[in-house]
């Protein structure tokens, strides 16, 4: 009942001038982010992170929220109109929107996708608000042994979703978790791996990891690839001409695509988004071969498939509810844009875990109610009244945009702690992480290592203490064995059985 009240408190906090200001805002910012290809609502949090410093915690938060599921939806309007997704996530939206396009119906694929969008991004929020109570007692219900196995799944996790590129996936999640040990010891006040400098002491913030990881190495990635291939086709979008109306998708079109459709997406997508590092392209991706496998019209798929879109995109915005569970309860970000988020909690002084519902739900609250209103309200109003103007958002030049930020991100970084040393190291880590991705190893998973490493190993030398250097102590807690027996069970279906089904299908 108390959280009731809070969340009531944080949609009546929405409704002040400023706070409603920056929830707008941040929605904007994230369409824009989310619109312009090469850009992701990943990007526009983190350049976003320094100014944190000097803003309340609301409106932060706010922000945050507004601009995840903005940028979420937004990824599907270059997916439509010229066969770029925004973000990866839109992918499977790019297959059906662009072919509806060429048949001259790019307004009612943008207006499906919105509608997916819509149902799938509201119902994840409420899903996120009904079930954050009981999220919150069943964590207490995890022991120290536990907590460690938890953390060990979601590494495990994020390495085994790394497609084809599993070993890659290890050894950038090895190297933040190696990153992590720099500075004071978790355990006892000592220093370690500081190299004999001062300035490591305190260890590494997580400030120019991600500054570094998600602005610096985009901007080096961009420079560096040659994108006139993709300067044409984004010429092309500023000539494409399209009318409100025609965004309105027919009831009989809704009503063929199916109230189960909707609804299975948006439960696919927000349970997907409960997983750690998963992120919004696996949602959509099985949302969607779910919904071909037991489509009436299977032969549309491919060809511009409205149910298509509605499964993509139900599930890819569902999923932003989903990730904030584990972020909220044990500190462990479902998605990038989460880790991030995670970020402006630590900077504010707000501690994950299950006691964050009794002690700071007041401040939470007006986050949660900020990403059911972005999609409910925001996206439909968004699309009706600035539809026809989304797709010249990407004939802004592009060297001009990544210059501004490579600045914005260099400068943030000073700002946010008055140090040169960290802007110096938002740029080190900005460049190897370039290098990192030139060589297909996953960045994601290296912010994902850093940032659930001291957690890792806090737990694992805790469990170990309380039981005297015995290590069975994971193998008979009970809440220990589920997390590791749900670990062998992933590992079995996602590593070893997907594998060997993808060889019988090729041979096949």
């Amino acid at each position: 009942m108390d959280f009731l009240l809070d969340l009531l408190q944080g949609f009546a906090t929405l409704a002040r001038p400023d706070v409603l200001a920056y929830m707008v805002l941040g929605f904007v910012i994230g369409t824009f982010f989310g619109a312009v290809p090469g850009l992701t609502s990943v990007l526009a949090i983190a350049l976003l992170l320094p100014i944190t410093y000097s803003m309340d915690v609301v409106p932060s938060l706010v922000m945050c929220a507004a601009i995840f599921m903005s940028g979420m939806y937004a990824g599907s309007i270059t997916a439509t109109t010229i066969n770029i997704p925004g973000a990866p996530s839109s992918m499977m939206t790019a297959i059906e929107g662009y072919a509806l396009m060429r048949k001259g119906e790019g307004a009612n694929a943008l207006g499906h996708a919105a509608l997916g969008s819509m149902i799938g991004g509201s119902l994840g929020a409420l899903l996120l608000m009904a079930l954050m109570p009981l999220a919150a007692k069943a964590s207490l219900l995890i022991q120290t042994p536990g907590k460690f196995a938890l953390v060990l799944f979601a590494l495990v996790v994020i390495v085994i979703v790394q497609r084809g590129a599993v070993a890659k996936g290890v050894v950038a999640t090895m190297l933040g978790v190696m990153i992590a040990t720099i500075g004071i010891d978790v355990m006892q006040p000592i220093p370690r791996f500081n190299f004999g400098t001062e300035m490591l002491v305190e260890g590494i913030d997580m400030m120019p990891i991600i500054i570094g990881t998600f602005a610096i190495s985009e901007v080096l990635y961009q420079a560096y690839h040659n994108r006139d291939d993709i300067h044409l086709s984004l010429s092309k979008a500023a000539s494409v001409t399209i009318r409100r109306r025609e965004f309105l998708p027919p009831l009989g079109q809704i009503r063929q695509i199916g109230l189960f459709t909707y609804l299975k997406s948006s439960l696919l997508g927000y349970g997907i988004g409960i997983l750690p590092g998963v992120g919004g392209s696996m949602a959509a991706f099985v949302a969607y071969a779910d919904a071909k496998r037991r489509s009436k019209r299977p032969d549309e798929y491919g060809h511009g498939s409205r149910e298509g879109i509605a499964a993509a995109e139900a599930a890819n915005n569902s999923m932003c509810g989903g990730a904030f569970v584990p972020m909220l309860m044990f500190g462990i970000p479902g998605d990038p844009t989460t880790a991030i988020v995670l970020g402006v909690l630590v900077i504010n002084g707000l501690q994950p875990g299950p006691r964050l519902l009794e002690t700071q739900a007041d401040l939470i609250a007006p986050m949660l109610a900020s990403l059911f209103i972005s999609a409910l309200v925001l996206i439909p109003l968004t699309l009706f009244l600035l539809g026809p103007w989304f797709v010249r958002i990407v004939s802004i030049p592009k060297g001009l945009l990544y210059a501004c930020i490579a600045v914005v991100a260099l400068v943030g970084s000073f700002v946010a702690t008055f140090s040169i040393f960290q802007m110096g190291l938002a740029l080190l880590f900005g460049i190897l992480a370039f290098f990192l991705r030139q060589q297909n190893y996953p960045t994601v998973s290296l912010l994902l290592g850093f940032i659930l490493g001291p957690d890792l190993e806090q737990y694992l030398r805790r469990s170990l203490a309380l039981s005297d250097g015995d290590p069975s102590v994971f193998l008979t807690s009970p809440d220990s064995l589920f997390f590791l027996a749900l670990m062998a069970v992933f590992v079995y279906f996602m590593a070893v059985r997907r594998p060997k089904d993808a060889a019988v299908e090729k041979k096949v």
